[in-house]
C-alpha cells in the first residue's frame, strides 16, 4: 500500500474563478440574497391555519429556518 493524496486547492480556487466569471461584474451578492428572503417570504405566505401549525413546527424543530413574523416561539 502507498500512500495517496492530492491537493485540490488549486482545483477549487480555479472553480470559484469560473464562478465569478459567470455570474459577471454586475452581480450583487446584497441584492440575490434579498431576492432569495422574498421568494421565502412569498412561498410561505397565504397559509391557512393547518399550514401555518405544520410550519411552525418545522421552524421550531429547526427542519426549517426562522423568518420574520411567522418564526415559532
Amino acid at each position: 500500500m502507498a500512500d495517496f493524496a492530492i491537493d485540490l486547492t488549486p482545483h477549487e480556487v480555479l472553480r470559484r474563478a469560473h464562478v465569478m466569471e459567470a455570474l459577471g461584474p454586475h452581480w450583487d451578492p446584497i441584492q440575490a440574497l434579498q431576492g432569495e428572503e422574498a421568494a421565502h417570504d412569498l412561498l410561505y405566505s397565504g397559509l391557512d391555519p393547518q399550514q401555518q401549525r405544520l410550519y411552525n413546527e418545522l421552524v421550531a424543530a429547526g427542519i426549517l429556518p426562522a423568518r420574520g413574523h411567522r418564526a415559532a416561539p
